[in-house]
């Protein structure tokens, strides 16, 4: 897995394409691609463009995090 490029939510724009979900999830953009295609990934289709609203991202991640149960909110 390659390292994030993001350091901090904040300095992410509202929404999220592929390339920006690969950038902080630190895996490559057609990885970030297929994830945005899974049922339960907060995706919003605009024509024909897949975006994520970076709070839905944030949510997703925190849920994930939980899940697992190691206590890393973020």
């Amino acid at each position: 897995m390659k390292e994030s490029i993001v350091k901090s939510y904040e300095e992410l724009p509202l929404f999220l394409n592929a390339q920006a979900v690969a950038n902080v999830l630190g895996v490559s953009p057609s990885s970030a691609y297929e994830l945005m295609h899974e049922k339960d990934f907060p995706s919003l289709r605009i024509g024909n463009r897949l975006v994520v609203p970076k709070e839905h991202f944030r949510n997703w991640v925190d849920t994930r995090l939980r899940k697992r149960g190691d206590g890393y909110g973020l």
